[in-house]
């Protein structure tokens, strides 16, 4: 439902980082029309535009963060809890639950933010699901980097199971790369898909299950043919539709609500498949101003 009595608190976590500093300017742009308090936090914090007022907050490891953060949302009593930190939202979702922060933590629920912050427990969900993804599987299945490429026929990829974005992805393809040997089992491999990459952007109803989606073509990465985008183009809504309808189908067989930042690339043969899925705002959601739109005029319940 909307909320629009007064001045509305938003506590944003990661303010600093790419993706709060992406929400940042469409806060600073939405608060001319619409009263907005926005406090940010930040392991690294610095001025950020839209942001008021900025907090230092530990590591999301750190034992002393939940207590640090449940410390600032007394303090300040936000409206909004909007984390945008990959690492700490699987436990921020059970947090919310065990002290009862409701839909004012913009987050989706325990479980599937736990599997959605796992790249190998997001592809064995979704490829039970029947939803398309790359070949896979744990580094431990594969002995050698020469096994690695006989499996899959080619190149793999192999990247954290727990990372954000474009952290520690490398794509293999010498059956000497010394880079197999640094690997351990918490990491994933994937045959690699040379197509066209998209970053669907997606905002899904907590309360009616529907979906918006706004899809974007990837143009450049900073690690070459895979990582974070250097630029990204938004794509006319009757492009791509295949793109859309998959990462529309990837949020409801994962039971995810709210934003969520996907990676999508297209196989050899066209077919597009999902690489990994972000349970929140995105480094590049400045591009898709609907998902906050959506997030402002819902929540909380």
């Amino acid at each position: 439902m909307t909320r629009d009595r007064g001045t509305r608190t938003l506590l944003v976590t990661g303010a600093a980082g790419p993706a709060g500093r992406s929400l940042g300017v469409q806060l600073a742009a939405r608060s001319a029309r619409s009263p907005l308090r926005v406090m940010g936090v930040d392991l690294a914090p610095r001025e950020v535009l839209g942001i008021d007022s900025m907090e230092a907050v530990p590591a999301a490891q750190d034992a002393a963060y939940e207590r640090t953060l449940l410390e600032l949302v007394s303090r300040y009593d936000p409206d909004l809890i909007i984390p945008t930190v990959s690492e700490e939202l699987p436990a921020l979702a059970v947090l919310g639950e065990a002290v009862g922060l409701g839909r004012r933590l913009v987050l989706s629920d325990a479980a599937p933010t736990a599997i959605a912050a796992d790249k190998l427990l997001t592809m064995w969900a979704l490829d039970h699901r029947g939803v398309p993804v790359p070949q896979h599987a744990g580094v431990e299945e594969l002995a050698t980097a020469a096994e690695a490429l006989s499996w899959a026929g080619g190149p793999v990829v192999v990247k954290p199971r727990r990372g954000r974005g474009g952290r520690g992805v490398h794509v293999l393809e010498d059956p000497d790369d010394p880079t197999w040997g640094q690997l351990s089992a918490g990491w994933v491999v994937q045959v690699f898909a040379p197509g066209v990459e998209y970053s669907p952007q997606v905002y899904r109803s907590p309360a009616t299950g529907r979906c918006v989606v706004v899809v974007l073509e990837k143009s450049g990465r900073k690690q070459g043919r895979v990582g974070n985008a250097t630029g990204v183009t938004r794509l006319p809504q009757d492009a791509a539709r295949d793109v859309a309808e998959l990462a529309a189908h990837v949020v409801q067989a994962l039971d995810l609500v709210g934003p969520v930042d996907m990676d999508v690339r297209r196989l050899d043969d066209g077919t597009p498949v999902v690489l990994e899925v972000n349970s929140r705002f995105g480094a590049v959601s400045a591009d898709a101003p609907e998902l906050l739109d959506a997030v402002l005029h819902e929540w909380p319940e």
